[in-house]
């Protein structure tokens, strides 16, 4: 029950004596990773995949299960082979009445229960097909599953029921998502206007004697929103007077978190991509203050194919800049999303990723391509903040063990973004005004975020 996520700061992969033994990236949780969202589906923390499919063909034929670049036909004939030869005695398959994959993917076999029994469009020939129609069933089917886990929601109006956030929105007459043709950035700010003028909050609690809801797999987390959750949540939405950029009276007197740029409720993400200074973080710790300020990156007109990540078309590529940061070689870092835009060799994800690069210059003309790419400088997929309690390590790379490290590195981000010594950060860290003291209740809250999913 961790979301469909692992506990590690990188997700381990087979070795196959390239001494690559992780990815370079954490694993993001996959509840709710397939919600409908303006300009559509982007997969993986650097926007590799456009779609769910892309996403599972790349897994099916990729790194993370032990095959190199060049080896994507001999994975299509291996999982092919592996569905012809199933008989139905393996200890998954005796879970559901040992019938193996030819006999399940026929779907009118009367050997088949109804609950088992895969609807038309998914139907396959295993026993006949060839292994690319074996390999696209197995695609198919995977990608159903993946849409399936969602956090609860009630079945009337949809609204999100099982956090003790969404709780405190009901107990207190408060809308729990969007009215129609509202953005979540809108709501997010009519939420906290309605928030502040609670006299008399309902708080949830978890008091034994009169439980308000409780976990049923957080056993170490209180189903409860009280004061100071409410001081988080508060936090959380408060924006600068003058946006992006927080006044120095502001930035000393702290309590804006200015979340919302980029983690709207209900959803708690913008489904976009930004650099929050992770990347710069971790090779700077690694190599010295200034140094990824200074680090050479290739332009649009130097960058060649073997900077970027290796594919069945350059097999051989370095993929120096989507690597895990080392003292041994300086040229090595994660530069996110700047490894797909404008890559050849991934075309699908490029209009979805041009569109949000060039949405933040509106109402101006987008850049150029040579401007946009400098603007993908270690840009990444903001995640969603629900259950956040079984989703450690945080951050693209699991830099972050405790929420309270998560939420802590944003003091020195936005100081470092105002100082103008952050590269390539998001406008919006400008805005955060934070306090050491604001941490707790910042936390508190994004734990009233846990819960269950179904």
């Amino acid at each position: 029950m961790r979301t469909y996520t692992d506990f590690a700061l990188r997700s381990p992969i087979p070795d196959r004596g390239d001494g690559k033994r992780t990815v370079p990236r954490n694993s993001p949780p996959l509840v709710n990773a397939a919600l409908d969202r303006p300009g559509g589906t982007l997969f993986h923390f650097d926007g590799e995949f456009s779609t769910l499919e892309d996403l599972i063909v790349g897994t099916f034929t990729g790194r993370n299960f032990g095959w190199l670049p060049g080896q994507k036909a001999e994975a299509i004939h291996h999982i092919a082979q592996v569905m012809r030869g199933d008989d139905g005695s393996g200890v998954i398959a005796q879970q559901f009445d040992g019938l193996p994959y030819r006999i399940l993917f026929t779907g009118g076999n009367p050997a088949i229960p109804d609950e088992l029994r895969l609807p038309p469009e998914f139907r396959a020939f295993i026993g006949s097909g060839t292994d690319q129609e074996i390999f696209d069933a197995v695609v198919k089917v995977v990608a159903a599953y993946v849409r399936q886990p969602l956090f609860s929601q009630s079945d009337d109006a949809g609204n999100l029921i099982r956090s003790p956030f969404d709780v405190f929105l009901s107990r207190n007459g408060l809308p729990q998502q969007p009215n129609s043709g509202e953005t979540p950035l809108d709501y997010s700010r009519r939420l906290l206007t309605l928030v502040n003028g609670l006299a008399s909050p309902q708080f949830v609690t978890s008091n034994p004697n009169r439980p308000d809801g409780k976990f049923q797999f957080h056993n170490t987390h209180l189903f409860a929103l009280g004061a100071q959750e409410l001081a988080g949540l508060k936090i959380f939405l408060r924006e600068p007077s003058t946006p992006p950029t927080a006044s120095p009276a502001e930035v000393a007197a702290g309590q804006i978190g200015n979340c919302l740029a980029c983690h709207a409720a209900p959803n708690f993400t913008d489904f976009k991509l930004h650099n929050t200074g992770i990347a710069q973080s971790e090779y700077n710790g690694i190599h010295g203050n200034g140094a990824f300020m200074a680090f050479t990156i290739p332009t649009l007109a130097t960058r060649t194919s073997n900077d970027l990540p290796a594919t069945e078309q350059h097999p051989t590529a370095t993929e120096s800049f989507r690597s895990i940061p080392v003292l041994a070689n300086p040229a090595l870092t994660d530069l996110g999303v700047w490894n797909i835009f404008l890559n050849l060799d991934m075309p699908n994800p490029q209009a979805k990723i041009r569109a949000m690069l060039c949405d933040e210059h509106l109402p101006l003309a987008c850049p150029a391509d040579s401007i946009l790419l400098d603007e993908a400088i270690a840009r990444f997929k903001t995640p969603g903040l629900r259950d956040l309690g079984h989703s450690a390590p945080y951050m693209h790379n699991g830099q972050f063990d405790t929420l309270d490290n998560a939420v802590g590195f944003y003091l020195g981000s936005s100081s470092r973004a105002r100082a103008g010594t952050l590269r390539n950060g998001i406008n919006a860290l400008r805005g955060i005004a934070l306090l050491p003291a604001d941490i707790a209740p910042l936390v508190a809250f994004l734990k009233s975020l846990n819960e269950d999913y179904q």
